[in-house]
């Protein structure tokens, strides 16, 4: 019984421990990359309707959550828009989604 006891505060600690460090994971991220659309460019497979997606320089992708400041941004449906986007990630559906705070064009040179 006093070895049970004893368990149960090592896995509440290792817990304490852990968790912080999972819930730490919606600080803001900045990427930098080519926002296109899902359905018109990118030409995926699932992608039922026009959804802006973020292909970062290193060719990952975020998929644009559809807030006040992607809309201020622009759609980019058969084209390609240069972004420098800032804000939370988070994994849904098998994909990236980022939630802009902050969208800029890059610096030029």
């Amino acid at each position: 019984m006093k070895m049970l006891k004893i368990l149960a505060i090592a896995l509440s600690v290792v817990i304490a421990l852990v968790a912080p460090a999972q819930a730490g994971d919606d600080k803001p991220v900045t990427v930098t990359g080519t926002i296109m659309c899902a359905k018109c460019v990118l030409e995926k497979a699932d992608a039922t309707a026009c959804q802006d997606v973020l292909v970062a320089t290193d060719k990952t992708e975020y998929y644009l959550v559809k807030n006040a400041v992607a809309e201020k941004y622009g759609h980019a449906c058969k084209s390609e828009k240069g972004a420098v986007v800032t804000g939370t990630v988070i994994d849904k559906d098998g994909k990236k989604w980022i939630e802009a705070s902050k969208i800029e064009e890059p610096k030029k040179g």
